[in-house]
């Protein structure tokens, strides 16, 4: 059985998010963050980035887009030094 696709693969960036996203957004704690990157590996979307910034300790800070977020908590839930907290949304 052939499935036809709402929406081509790698193409989520394109939607934003609007008022949809879950009750929660992700808020990261610079100054903590190891620059592992796994929050960027293991979000759906790929809006965990490297901002270019360094912390006081030299390493990379990243921060996510919240235009796309869905608020899934997943980079929250990986990140080993818990640098990651959800928030929850006030709208």
């Amino acid at each position: 059985m052939k499935h036809e696709l709402t929406c081509q693969p790698g193409t989520t960036n394109l939607v934003k998010t609007g008022n949809w996203r879950e009750e929660s957004y992700p808020e990261f704690d610079h100054e903590i963050c190891i620059g592992c990157k796994l929050c960027g590996m293991v979000c759906p979307e790929g809006i965990c980035f490297d901002t270019g910034e360094k912390n006081s300790r030299k390493q990379s800070i990243y921060e996510a887009d919240l235009d796309y977020c869905k608020g899934c908590g997943i980079c929250a839930e990986v990140c080993p030094v818990k640098a990651i907290a959800m928030k929850e949304e006030n709208k």
